[in-house]
């Protein structure tokens, strides 16, 4: 967490603060309701907070105090204080424990843009580092989903702003979430036009970052806005289906629970959780029936180490019939956004009830949650390059959405890149030595190569895909062993671009071919 002493704020120090918030306090505004609500939110928000020092709780103070100053009287489509959204856009982030700038920031990050207090003015009152987290949310709030020629530009800036300060979305997401419940306040219109644009940006975005509890609500908010007859039939169809699982679920778990016992294996919780109607939604585009669908309502047990987790694994498969090609070692082999935890497929030998478990420790499951976020308030320096917790390649792809950015490609292109590289589902495709490898679904031989290695793609003449050859183009699945055929007379062409899914892949390829002098 960065840590800033009052003493940094220019022309401030303690008793400054202490008298400021005094003076709001007793403030005399044009209205009692409005008083009131001030006082009511700042008694729900302080103790909030109360994980900070008491000096960064001040600095919290101030900044509440300051931006219901500014906001005043302006009210919401719902007819409420306009106030409560920012406070209830930081206790999003307060749960996570998040450091003081960025909820400081969270609170005033609509006041440049709504009010008449400009960012030079608070700037005057605060650091460089809130000031830059709100200047960065203030650049961000144009983004519009109004067809995909108006809002690439957008996208590109949100990219930048991202690989500057990751705090700079988790303040946009905790903004969007607060929006998304109260989307009934808008026309309908603009409703679905808002949910369409939560489904494919903010949604994504949360899920490469980890974060599932926002994913997972933008998503199950979006979902009726966007289709409204799809969700009526899936509710139709899965609440008996839940209603069954679950009866089922409290089964296996008082089942798990004498197991775990008896072979005197430690864990922190044991519970089961329904799929959500979303996810449930995408899942029953590809399996097409509920029956086929496992994790209707998976079981979940949280161990305190990764030794206990693979004790719970062996355990679990000791009792129960494991199902064949459905157990996923994401502890071994991560997720590209840090996910990790065992999944299994099992089958109880009496009831013949069908499961998944999932598996894993309180950091896994927090990280699960929270994604980077849940590790930012432990880190003495919130900076992109300090995540050294996660292997280096997954967050570079932020990176190379800025880079992409710079190149000079139509909005068309640049766009189908994003899409590509950002909202596709990801799949893990093995080398002959056993390694996991990710690329984007659909993804062919040709990204693998260059993800390689890019003397190794730029020869690359064919492949063999489980000992198969294929050509170049052809379309990988989960768990394809793929070995790649190089000659170095090859060199890269113009229709290579047109086989290529990753972003990166398609930055190489058109390096390449500049270097031959090749237009692009």
């Amino acid at each position: 967490m960065v840590m800033f002493s009052i003493s940094l704020f220019v022309g401030s120090d303690t008793r400054f603060v202490v008298q400021y918030i005094h003076m709001m306090r007793t403030a005399d505004v044009s209205t009692t309701d409005l008083t009131q609500a001030t006082e009511q939110l700042w008694k729900i928000l302080a103790p909030a907070i109360s994980y900070l020092s008491e000096s960064d709780q001040e600095i919290i103070e101030l900044a509440f105090y300051q931006m219901a100053e500014a906001h005043g009287e302006q009210r919401r489509k719902s007819g409420e204080f306009y106030i409560i959204h920012p406070v209830e856009a930081c206790l999003t982030l307060a749960d996570i424990k998040l450091d003081r700038d960025t909820l400081a920031a969270t609170l005033m990050h609509d006041v440049p843009e709504d009010t008449e207090v400009s960012l030079r003015k608070l700037s005057k009152t605060f650091n460089r580092e809130i000031i830059f987290l709100i200047s960065g949310i203030t650049k961000l709030s144009v983004i519009k989903y109004k067809g995909e020629d108006r809002y690439a530009e957008n996208l590109r800036r949100m990219f930048v702003a991202m690989s500057k300060d990751l705090r700079v979305v988790f303040i946009k997401l905790a903004d969007r979430l607060h929006n998304l419940r109260t989307l009934k306040n808008l026309p309908a219109e603009k409703a679905k036009r808002i949910a369409l644009e939560s489904l494919e940006i903010y949604a994504p975005i949360a899920e490469r970052l980890g974060m599932g509890m926002f994913k997972d609500e933008i998503e199950n908010i979006c979902f009726p806005y966007v289709y409204p007859d799809e969700y009526k039939q899936l509710i139709s169809l899965s609440t008996v289906e839940y209603q069954k699982r679950e009866k089922q679920a409290g089964q296996i778990i008082k089942k798990t629970t004498k197991i775990l016992d008896e072979e005197g294996i430690p864990y922190i919780a044991l519970y089961g959780r329904a799929k959500k109607y979303y996810s449930l939604f995408k899942k029953m585009r590809e399996k097409k029936s509920l029956d086929k669908i496992y994790d209707l309502v998976a079981l979940r047990v949280i161990t305190e180490s990764v030794e206990d987790c693979y004790n719970v694994l062996a355990a679990l498969h000791n009792y129960f019939i494991p199902v064949e090609g459905r157990v996923k070692d994401y502890i071994d082999q991560p997720k590209e956004n840090g996910y990790q935890s065992i999944h299994s497929t099992l089958i109880d030998p009496t009831s013949k009830i069908v499961f998944e478990f999932q598996i894993r420790t309180e950091a896994m499951h927090e990280y699960a949650e929270y994604g980077v976020a849940a590790h930012w308030s432990h880190k003495q320096k919130a900076k992109f390059e300090e995540f050294t917790f996660l292997n280096p390649d997954r967050l570079k792809w932020i990176k190379e959405l800025v880079d992409l950015g710079k190149e000079k490609l139509s909005e068309e292109e640049y766009l189908k890149y994003v899409k590509l590289d950002l909202f596709q589902d990801q799949i893990f495709v093995m080398t002959p030595k056993g390694d996991a490898i990710s690329l984007p679904q659909g993804g062919t031989p040709l990204d693998f190569a260059y993800r390689i290695h890019q003397d190794i793609g730029r020869h690359a003449t064919m492949a063999k895909v489980n000992g198969q050859p294929v050509k170049l183009s052809y379309e990988l699945s989960n768990g394809d062993e793929v070995e790649i055929i190089t000659d170095k007379k090859q060199k890269p062409n113009r229709d290579w671009l047109k086989i290529v899914k990753s972003v990166s892949t398609a930055r190489a390829i058109r390096h390449d071919l500049r270097k031959q002098g090749i237009k692009v």
